[in-house]
């Protein structure tokens, strides 16, 4: 049997006064445990033995006490609306915890991010990634390597992003079927207190009832009002990543995650491309340092062109031999500045919760701009700011942070909750990604956020950065393009954010990201140790770089303009 490490601690030896109270209740579980905190493991109450895992103790318990989940009158425990990444999550743990679980989905299991979103554009970022460096005559050759003009076969490349999703969906399936979870086909609908209907065109209706409900519907494109979508010439995310076609000239209009990464796959392939940005400046969700050395080195060497301050206020898809027109007006004086003939327009925009047909108003539930309001325990939250009982809302629908892990690790925590655990999410170390060529990842605070918040709260704020240029991994892959950048408290060595721009650094962020979680410092966290050569020592010397309590700001090997 596969055990655990659990750590027992006497009451005695967690008794705080109030300072360390006030600190503990900043981190999750009150008490942090780390590998870098000598005085957690120097307590002589504290002891770590093997026990067995949640799910064999919650069954064991099941088997003892002859407790029969679901029972209390209700159908199930839990019952989970929508079985996307979030709902998946959530109802795995909720096995875990030995409730009886149902997940209600109305379309595919997966979700956007598994069939529309994260697991497909991954499938086309591979590719676009492997025909860059292909294309790159002169890294090649840096390397030692002939390569030969390459190819791709565009449907060859629409199957790969389509399997790859039809596997994951399977595989996220079949989990749930494993663990015993049921899974109920229809549109969910929440028809009074601890009451569920669900069913699907042709079929009748079937009602259950749950001790708790979690809403987890996500999301879906948004697109503004005077675009019109075809499908074909005018499309959304979700029609681009069937790839049907790779069009000569292709505008993308938002410069966010989305239009980001989908810039890379078209110009991979062999597009031209213009963004369309409402803002100032592009990219306009990233750390604003970051995205100045992002567009030096994702935009201004490709087939890229923009325009910024500026909407798309109409867009007219391509028929009778014309192209794809889109009418751009200035974003503060809303006049008419000029009008693009492209092929095809990319609506990267964002995303709107979907919410509808979910029956809130049977339960005095008001949506704000479509999300489902809920406070820092995901529970929902009525027209007149009460908390619903047993019922909880996570992921896209609920707009705190539109990311599937989000979506997920809220779920879990609403799971610990209903099994009697309380759990607070700490959103600020919830890590995000760009999956670009090279990726951006960022974890907490940019630094105008951090700036702004220590201005309110009276502390300062220190920053230090590296280069990826003085890191032995990459310049072995000769990939030394992209900076780290550590944002954090000078009084108190209290991570406040951290930005990678480079190879891999989708991966790098994780140890950041734990770190602010753990409520480790950066004065604990430069001791830890990290393989030489690896692109973790980006880290590792953006960590050591930090200077607490130094009073001077500190930096060190500023960023080369690429």
């Amino acid at each position: 049997m596969q055990s655990t490490a659990a750590v027992s601690i006497s009451a005695s030896a967690i008794a705080t006064g109030g300072g360390a109270r006030s600190e503990a209740a900043r981190r999750p579980g009150g008490l942090r445990v780390c590998g870098l905190r000598g005085e957690a493991l120097a307590c002589p109450s504290l002891r770590i033995s093997p026990v067995p895992t949640r799910l064999a103790v919650a069954r064991a318990a099941a088997a003892t006490n002859g407790a029969v989940a679901g029972s209390g009158g209700f159908d199930y425990d839990l019952v989970i609306i929508g079985a996307g990444v979030g709902g998946h999550g959530a109802a795995l743990h909720a096995v875990e915890e030995g409730l009886k679980t149902a997940i209600i989905e109305g379309d595919v299991v997966g979700g956007t991010c598994v069939n529309r979103g994260c697991v497909p554009s991954k499938a086309l970022l591979a590719v676009s990634g492997r025909m860059r460096e292909l294309h790159d005559e002169h890294h090649m050759k840096s390397l030692g390597l002939q390569v030969s003009s390459a190819g791709y076969d565009r449907q060859a490349v629409a199957d790969h992003a389509n399997n790859l999703a039809s596997k994951i969906r399977s595989n996220l399936t079949n989990s749930m079927k494993a663990l015993g979870v049921d899974i109920l086909t229809g549109v969910g609908t929440i028809v009074g207190r601890q009451k569920v209907r669900y069913g699907k065109a042709g079929f009748p209706d079937k009602e259950i009832t749950a001790r708790n409900i979690i809403i987890a519907t996500g999301s879906t494109p948004f697109v503004p009002k005077g675009i019109e979508i075809d499908g074909k010439t005018v499309f959304t995310s979700d029609h681009a990543l069937k790839l049907e076609s790779v069009p000569d000239w292709i505008a993308i209009v938002g410069s966010g995650y989305i239009g980001l990464e989908f810039s890379d796959v078209y110009t991979a392939l062999g597009s031209e491309v213009t963004f369309v940005e409402a803002l100032d400046q592009l990219m306009p969700g990233f750390d604003p340092e970051i995205a100045k050395l992002a567009q030096r080195v994702l935009i201004n060497p490709r087939k890229i062109d923009y325009h910024t301050g500026v909407f798309a206020s109409k867009i007219t898809p391509a028929k009778d031999g014309k192209p794809v027109l889109i009418e751009l007006i200035d974003a503060k004086t809303k006049e008419h500045k000029e009008t693009l003939e492209v092929d095809a327009a990319l609506i990267a925009t964002g995303r709107a919760p979907f919410t509808k047909g979910l029956g809130l108003e049977n339960i005095n539930v008001v949506t704000q701009r479509g999300f489902v309001p809920v406070d820092e325990r995901m529970r929902v939250m009525d027209a007149d700011g009460n908390v619903v009982p047993n019922l909880y809302c996570i992921g896209d629908a609920n707009g705190k942070l539109m990311l599937a892990h989000a979506a997920s690790a809220q779920g879990i925590s609403v799971v610990e909750q209903i099994s009697g655990k309380d759990h607070i999410l700490n959103h600020l170390s919830i890590p995000a990604a760009c999956f670009t060529h090279p990726e951006i990842s960022m974890v907490g605070l940019t630094e105008p956020q951090a700036r702004e918040q220590a201005d309110k709260e009276g502390f300062e704020v220190d920053v230090v950065k590296t280069s990826f240029k003085a890191n032995t991994k990459a310049l072995a892959e000769n990939e030394g393009d992209g900076i780290a950048k550590l944002i954090y408290r000078r009084d108190t060595g209290e991570i406040l954010g951290v930005h990678i721009l480079g190879l891999h650094a989708a991966d790098l962020i994780h140890e950041a990201s734990n770190a602010i979680a753990l409520g480790t410092r950066v004065q604990d966290i430069k001791f830890a140790v990290h393989a030489h050569p690896t692109l973790s020592e980006v880290l590792d010397e953006l960590f050591k770089a930090a200077k607490v309590n130094s009073g001077v700001s500190h930096s060190v090997n500023e960023p080369v303009a690429a």
